[in-house]
């Protein structure tokens, strides 16, 4: 089976463990095509099939390197209106363990940052085009968990937001989160 025929059958995203179903010998396959400009390497062990699939969107992708996972905390607001202002960090929640400073990513000039969540607060996304999304409630709570703050208190569009799912998704969260939530929507 040719290179070609290879990335073929591979896709947009995908593991040098997926290799292992076309090729004995996956580090020889991923240095000629990286050589070739056939693919491009995302991060150590997950690449692009840029050449012959285009290119993923970023919360693709930041979400692809650690699942189950997904997009939240100001990316998230951003992306549904209830911040206007445009982060420089895609936060990526994550049950994986694989976290912290030295695995965050820059990618098109944006970090990607990956942050622990325990499976107890894993709730409040909707599948997107091949990620996962936090409901814009959801994505405030996060946000002040991990930030101790809301995001841009005094430019937040509050009416994007159902309070009552608000209210009721805070539940999970601890009291200073919700305490919180309570003074920012009453």
């Amino acid at each position: 089976m040719s290179t070609i025929d290879i990335l073929h059958n591979l896709p947009l995203l995908f593991r040098s463990a997926d290799l292992l179903k076309f090729t004995g010998n996956a580090n020889v396959f991923l240095t000629r095509a990286l050589q070739r400009g056939l693919i491009t390497r995302l991060t150590r062990g997950v690449y692009i099939n840029t050449r012959l699939k285009g290119e993923p969107s970023l919360e693709e992708a930041a979400c692809f390197v650690r699942t189950p996972s997904y997009i939240s905390a100001e990316w998230a607001l951003h992306l549904h209106g209830v911040i206007i202002q445009a982060p420089l960090v895609c936060t990526v929640l994550t049950l994986s363990t694989a976290v912290g400073v030295t695995r965050n990513l820059v990618w098109r000039g944006i970090t990607i940052e990956y942050s622990h969540l325990n499976d107890r607060l894993y709730f409040g996304f909707e599948p997107r085009d091949g990620y996962n999304l936090a409901l814009p409630e959801k994505a405030l709570l996060d946000c002040i968990y991990y930030r101790n703050t809301a995001p841009f208190a005094d430019e937040l569009e509050l009416e994007e937001l159902d309070t009552g799912r608000l209210h009721e998704m805070a539940q999970s969260f601890p009291v200073r989160v919700r305490e919180m939530v309570r003074k920012l929507v009453g």
